[in-house]
């Protein structure tokens, strides 16, 4: 669903890996080792908007068909060829070069809004609820009860009935509590409904999300 590469790959995010971020080379064979396609979608993360390794990768992935989004926060750099440039004003950092502060912080908060309208849109939210969570320990029990509780406005003692019969999850839980049937049948039901549960219960058409 999500796979992060990093230039110097993965032990990079515990040590500086000299140079890696210059190595265009790297960039395209750690995207092929994935077997990219032209139905993902490649987001480069660089302050500069300049780094080697990461316009490397989008120049890739463009030629493979994926959409490219390049997050950047340089207002005087110029973009390379992607088909989306998201590219926060955030002004001089604190300190100088420190891209960490502001720069950083502000592509926490682009990557938290894509990723979050993602899971929305594939069905993981219901309602203002992550629903895609399955009750294998007594936290997730409490956190399942809750949810299926909020989403189906009812009982304790239905939410904890109804997630016994889907086999803790809050999903088909609410499913269940909300429309009643089998297990299997609401399986089914969320199945043609691409997992989108409120589309399932017909609360809104497919091509609302």
């Amino acid at each position: 669903m999500v796979t992060a590469v990093i230039a110097g790959g993965p032990e990079a995010i515990l040590q500086a890996i000299e140079g890696a971020e210059d190595d265009r080379d790297a960039a395209v064979a750690d995207l092929k080792a994935i077997n990219l396609t032209p139905t993902d979608t490649v987001v480069g993360i660089t302050a500069s908007g300049t780094t080697p390794y990461v316009i490397s990768g989008l120049s890739f992935a463009k030629g493979v068909g994926s959409c490219t989004v390049l997050l950047s926060c340089n207002p005087y750099g110029r973009p390379p060829d992607v088909d989306i440039h998201i590219n926060p004003v955030v002004g001089p950092e604190v300190i100088t070069g420190s891209t960490r502060l502001k720069s950083g912080t502000a592509c926490k908060l682009v990557l938290n809004m894509l990723s979050s309208i993602a899971m929305i849109r594939i069905g993981k939210v219901y309602q203002n609820l992550m629903v895609d969570v399955r009750a294998t320990n007594a936290k997730l029990r409490k956190r399942a009860q809750r949810i299926v509780m909020e989403g189906a406005r009812t009982t304790p003692e239905h939410a904890d009935t109804c997630l016994s019969r889907a086999n803790g999850e809050a999903k088909l839980a609410i499913y269940l509590a909300k429309n009643g049937g089998t297990a299997d049948e609401a399986r089914q039901a969320l199945a043609a409904a691409d997992g989108r549960l409120a589309v399932a219960l017909g609360e809104i058409d497919a091509d609302e999300i």
